[in-house]
């Protein structure tokens, strides 16, 4: 007969095996940060414990990438190392969650039996019941897209944050298929999220202490809501219904801005075929929406951007550049580049560099052109620019924005910017580190001020990355 004691611990050790922890790795893009936090508080919500290590774990999960082959090549490094990790774990459960599970499906259950299961970005909910099939003996996938899964109604728990800035996914997939890109396969058809869903998060954050949100989509500025069902689900409908009530993404933004003076607001991607004159005057209208845009450029030539199927050229990129900075004079712009794609003449590099030349980004994401399997441009063209060509056009471009970025760090020499406090730096403790409204990041000495403060600093001196400062007393815009 068990005495008291032997029932307890009996009890404990049972508790304990239901108890499974996970641990959530993740590689990519903002939008797969975002996707780990959904992941995180479906399989909380379902009674799994987050491990503070994969270590730790007994399902270990990793959030991939596809944009670029070396994204893939590092995940399987990755799960390689994981899978030495089982030999002596051997019930640990390894996941491939994301656009590489997407786009890879049941072939990362056959590489040497790597994996145990493969979820794409829309069947994440299915996640308990994909590890109590494992736990059956069985393999577990998942890859089908969805036209209706935006997770409105998860509350994202956030992930090694500063309790400061957190995203807010606004929309999932796209429809625009870009020639070189496979988010419209890994990530299915654009649906946007219902608005008062993610009014709703960002006064929940607000509430817990945030003062940034960021709004996140793969084209933001498609974002459209039709009075009671996203984009898709309307285009059947008579549009010109005067009951209708149509939230497009200027109107978010307002809506959005309009929860607390104290919340930035931040967003990303912009299109350039999609971004309107109205977004850049909600842009202008409020103080706390921040003076900062990005937008894609990929090529300066117009017959490179037409086989990227990018839908618009060189002249109509120039004229959402002029009409940014018409209507935001002080706004802050960065862009994306692609070197060496299919075809791309040395004159045509050249076009992408007068391009840089002439807008002079405060800060660039600059790649040499990966061939992706399944796109169009994978189809239809040939990877034909040699390797040591778009190393040396990436170098050329490299030191053009390098220049360009230091440029404007040195204008800003002088200047006194709203800041908000973000977190110490990492190189003392008596300097504290924000970014300003044109997402320029500055660095100050300060011992009073904590995360969640705005100050004012002015700006002192600079590197071509970051700007120096010095806090000033000065009173903030708006009451801020």
């Amino acid at each position: 007969m068990m005495n008291n004691t032997e029932t307890e611990n009996t009890i404990e050790l049972v508790a304990e095996k239901k108890t499974k922890k996970f641990f959530v790795e993740t590689y990519g893009c903002q939008m797969n940060v975002s996707d780990s936090e959904i992941v995180t508080a479906l399989l909380q919500k379902d009674g799994y414990e987050s491990a503070a290590s994969s270590e730790d774990a007994d399902i270990v999960l990793i959030n991939t990438c596809a944009i670029r082959e070396n994204a893939e090549e590092r995940v399987r490094t990755r799960i390689r190392d994981f899978k030495t990790t089982k030999k002596h774990n051997p019930e640990m459960i390894i996941g491939v969650l994301g656009c590489m599970a997407e786009r890879l499906k049941t072939k990362l259950l056959e590489e040497e039996h790597l994996v145990d299961m493969v979820v794409g970005p829309d069947a994440y909910r299915s996640l308990p019941a994909l590890i109590a099939k494992i736990e059956g003996g069985e393999k577990a996938v998942n890859v089908l897209l969805s036209l209706e899964e935006t997770y409105s109604n998860i509350n994202p728990v956030r992930l090694a944050g500063n309790g400061i800035t957190a995203f807010i996914t606004i929309m999932r997939g796209c429809d625009n298929m870009c020639s070189f890109c496979v988010v419209p396969f890994t990530r299915g058809r654009e649906r946007s999220r219902d608005p008062e869903s993610i009014v709703n998060e960002a006064k929940l954050l607000f509430e817990q202490g945030y003062r940034e949100v960021t709004l996140l989509g793969q084209n933001v500025d498609s974002y459209k809501w039709f009075g009671g069902g996203p984009k898709r689900d309307f285009e059947k409908v008579n549009t010109e219904s005067k009951d209708l009530k149509v939230v497009n993404f200027a109107n978010l933004l307002e809506m959005v801005a309009l929860v607390n003076p104290l919340l930035r607001v931040r967003f990303s991607t912009s299109n350039p075929q999609d971004m309107t004159d109205e977004v850049l005057h909600t842009i202008a209208k409020y103080h706390n929406i921040c003076k900062y845009v990005h937008l894609p450029m990929q090529s300066g030539s117009s017959r490179v951007l037409e086989m990227m199927n990018r839908g618009y050229n060189r002249e109509k990129y120039l004229e959402r550049i002029q009409a940014i900075r018409a209507i935001i004079p002080d706004c802050g712009i960065s862009t994306d580049v692609i070197a060496g794609f299919c075809s791309e003449t040395d004159e045509e590099h050249k076009e992408t560099v007068s391009l840089m030349e002439m807008v002079k980004f405060d800060y660039a994401y600059m790649f040499p052109y990966s061939e992706r399997p399944a796109t169009p441009a994978a189809k239809k063209y040939k990877d034909d620019v040699p390797e040591d060509v778009k190393l040396k056009r990436m170098q050329e471009i490299l030191a053009m924005q390098r220049n360009h970025s230091m440029i404007g760090n040195k204008a800003d020499i002088g200047k006194t910017f709203e800041v908000l406090v973000e977190g110490h730096s990492k190189r003392s403790k008596e300097q504290v580190f924000g970014r300003n409204t044109q997402n320029k990041a500055i660095i100050f000495a300060s011992e009073k001020h904590k995360p969640g403060d705005y100050v004012h600093v002015r700006v002192t001196n600079c590197t071509s990355g970051t700007l120096i400062g010095e806090l000033m007393d000065a009173p903030t815009p708006n009451g801020l």
